[in-house]
């Protein structure tokens, strides 16, 4: 039966934030963070929030920001708009039907719509999802300056903290050896509690890789992601490897998923609620992961508060978490977005307990990063 409870507006906005230093990776460097904002309202005063945001721009993968907004405003938002608001399913059956690919931009509407049906349900986020295991997570922080000494500075601070004690190094740019150069100095200069894992972004070749990885877990790191592409790659290497390896970029959904288990490519599945096409389908990916016996990571991309803590409430619910979460996108960031800000502590993220996502958008801070500070966003309406 029809609810009555109609999708009534769509809109989307960039906002460009600055971050706290520059964020190197083997394909870009990033000195700020553009996130396209999802507010979508219901015919019952009830509204919803969604988040989409790349790493890096277009310099990751197929989908930006700008291109995300333009998905949403010419195509998502018209085949929306009038829909039972209370079906997101159904509602994103519709979006699946029309719209090919353009995971990322689909994941920040079908957030938005869970977001919105959880606060009209009075139950956190996690609830629609199949409920939270736990009411933390342990967040692992990104070292990525490319300075071995401005690296291991930033991690003592973080351990002195309690904020982070997990951290993984981006590498890929410079030679195998360099590279192994660098995480074996920040491993020898942090204390046991610490853990070091390393992420190269498909950058190697698969001899080098061989190579890199064998010494790499001669100095002390125990996890390497995506060091090669391909499915079949990342397998042989996985085979030989004496620590683990972790699948990412390879992981664009259920389907993926289930090759790259079928062919053990992964001890460790990366997921990522964008990546993946939406929490639903993250959610998924993650059922392979457990069925093949692969440990779940929660993965990120960089997003900001609302992606994170959408990611969060995903994750709460996974049986087991054993390489934790890299959920530290906002902490990245030089501004604070949100009326209250995300609880880090103790080496771990905090998952709200209010209805929804349990977080609310600082206006005035949007207002202040927003990219079309003059002119009004895009947005669709019927009325009522």
């Amino acid at each position: 039966m029809n609810s009555g409870i109609r999708i009534i507006e769509i809109d989307t906005i960039l906002l460009d934030v600055p971050t706290i230093r520059p964020h190197a990776l083997s394909m870009v460097t990033m000195s700020g963070q553009t996130m396209m904002i999802v507010r979508l309202r219901c015919s019952d005063e009830v509204s919803g929030l969604g988040e989409g945001t790349t790493i890096g721009g277009l310099a990751y993968g197929a989908e930006s920001p700008e291109s995300m907004k333009l998905a949403i405003d010419q195509y998502i938002a018209p085949l929306l708009i009038g829909a039972d608001a209370t079906r997101v399913g159904l509602a994103m059956d519709k979006v699946n039907a029309a719209v090919k690919g353009n995971h990322f931009a689909k994941c920040a509407v079908e957030t938005a719509l869970l977001d919105a049906q959880a606060r009209r349900l009075g139950l956190p986020l996690s609830e629609l999802l199949g409920g939270a295991r736990r009411d933390s997570l342990p967040v692992a922080w990104t070292l990525a300056s490319g300075d071995t000494a401005k690296d291991i500075e930033e991690a003592q601070r973080m351990l002195e903290a309690r904020r982070h004690k997990d951290f993984k190094l981006k590498i890929g740019k410079r030679p195998v050896d360099q590279d192994v150069a660098h995480v074996a100095a920040i491993r020898k200069a942090l204390p046991d509690l610490a853990s070091v894992r390393v992420d190269v972004n498909m950058a190697w070749r698969e001899r080098e890789a061989a190579h890199g990885i064998a010494a790499l877990a001669d100095a002390g790191c125990v996890l390497v992601e995506q060091p090669v592409a391909g499915v079949e790659p990342l397998a042989r290497l996985q085979a030989k490897s004496r620590i683990a390896l972790m699948a990412d970029e390879i992981l664009t959904g259920p389907e993926s998923a289930l090759a790259a288990a079928s062919k053990h490519a992964g001890d460790v599945f990366s997921v990522k609620i964008e990546q993946a096409g939406g929490l639903f389908a993250a959610s998924k990916v993650i059922s392979v992961a457990e069925a093949a016996g692969i440990a779940v990571y929660g993965g990120t991309m960089l997003e900001g508060p609302i992606g994170t803590i959408a990611a969060a409430h995903l994750f709460a619910g996974v049986r087991s978490l054993e390489w934790g979460t890299e959920l530290f996108g906002p902490l990245l960031l030089t501004e604070e977005l949100l009326t209250e800000p995300l609880g880090y502590a103790d080496f771990e993220l905090e998952v709200p307990t209010g209805p929804g996502l349990g977080i609310e958008l600082d206006d005035a801070a949007v207002s202040r990063f927003r990219r079309d500070r003059t002119a009004a966003s895009a947005s669709l309406r019927v009325v009522r």
